[in-house]
């Protein structure tokens, strides 16, 4: 219930940070496309947690639609290796993932950011026990990510690029999603990465 209630006021400040924005921006809206909005990056993943070992990358590509908030498509890949599983000493259970999504992101100040992100992954498990047979698992899952992060400075469209470093849950309680432990309890995950605007074009870095 927290979860879903963490989400509902997530969303809703999403919804009121546009509705403020949104007559100051109509007019550059009015502007079109323009190729220095686009941006490139992405992130890395890496966790240790309950003998447990993830890493991963993020290639993203986006378009800076304000001064304020960016949007963008994501595809990951995710490694886990779990030790000791369900308590069975000396077994080891893999996970493969790999899969991809969109997010988006607002900045209420330079260097500061929320973010809500939605993936589709497919998950590959492969259990190797102590003695016995290695066993193979397959599924699917969404998973609906949010939180935020720090930045080193967001200049607005256009700017320089820039590091960041984000802490995200999922907030979806699906049973296969890759961000769950071993017992199913969500696990924070960080993910450390660059924005590189694709085109300088100088940009409107006024916030």
């Amino acid at each position: 219930m927290k979860f879903k209630l963490m989400a509902l006021v997530f969303v809703a400040s999403f919804i009121s940070l546009y509705g403020n924005a949104q007559d100051t921006e109509e007019e550059e809206a009015k502007k079109g496309f323009k190729k220095e909005n686009l941006f490139t990056g992405g992130s890395i993943s890496l966790a240790f947690y309950n003998n447990t070992f993830l890493v991963g990358g993020s290639p993203v590509f986006g378009y800076s639609i304000t001064n304020w908030a960016d949007l963008g498509i994501v595809v990951n890949y995710n490694y886990t290796s779990y030790r000791d599983y369900n308590f069975i000493f000396n077994d080891k259970l893999k996970q493969y993932v790999y899969g991809g999504g969109a997010f988006v992101k607002l900045y209420p100040v330079r260097f500061l950011f929320a973010q809500a992100q939605y993936e589709y992954n497919f998950i590959k498990q492969k259990f190797i026990p102590s003695s016995g047979t290695t066993q193979e698992y397959r599924a699917e899952a969404g998973s609906f990510l949010i939180g935020g992060g720090y930045t080193t400075g967001r200049f607005g469209r256009g700017g320089q690029p820039f590091f960041y470093l984000a802490v995200l849950f999922d907030i979806s309680n699906n049973t296969n999603s890759p961000y769950t432990d071993g017992y199913g309890r969500t696990i924070p995950i960080i993910r450390g990465g660059i924005q590189i605007p694709l085109f300088q074009g100088g940009g409107n870095r006024e916030r």
